[in-house]
């Protein structure tokens, strides 16, 4: 599949832009795979694809407890979509493969 393999994000929140790096693999319309930032690494839950059209979820705990909610789309080495963060909305985040 298309979004398989490793991504580097650039996520723009409140506090400024924020890396991150994304290990994804589908399975039929499931999609797992580990999400870090800063040092820390999590596993991404409810994770979907569709064609191009990925979403996944992630918890963090720093700067504060929140799930981040992701819908984006994948085009040949790049993905970009939205970021949900709760009640503060939701911001851009781009990426390319690693």
């Amino acid at each position: 599949m298309a979004v398989d393999g490793n991504w580097n994000l650039t996520m723009t929140t409140p506090m400024g832009e924020r890396k991150a790096t994304l290990s994804l693999t589908s399975s039929g319309g499931t999609l797992t795979g580990t999400q870090g930032a800063e040092g820390n690494s999590t596993e991404i839950f409810d994770g979907t694809v569709n064609g191009d059209d990925v979403a996944w979820k992630v918890s963090i705990t720093n700067p504060m407890p929140l799930t981040l909610e992701f819908t984006g789309k994948v085009s040949g080495d790049g993905i970009s979509g939205e970021m949900g963060i709760g009640p503060m909305g939701s911001f851009p985040f781009t990426g390319t493969r690693a």
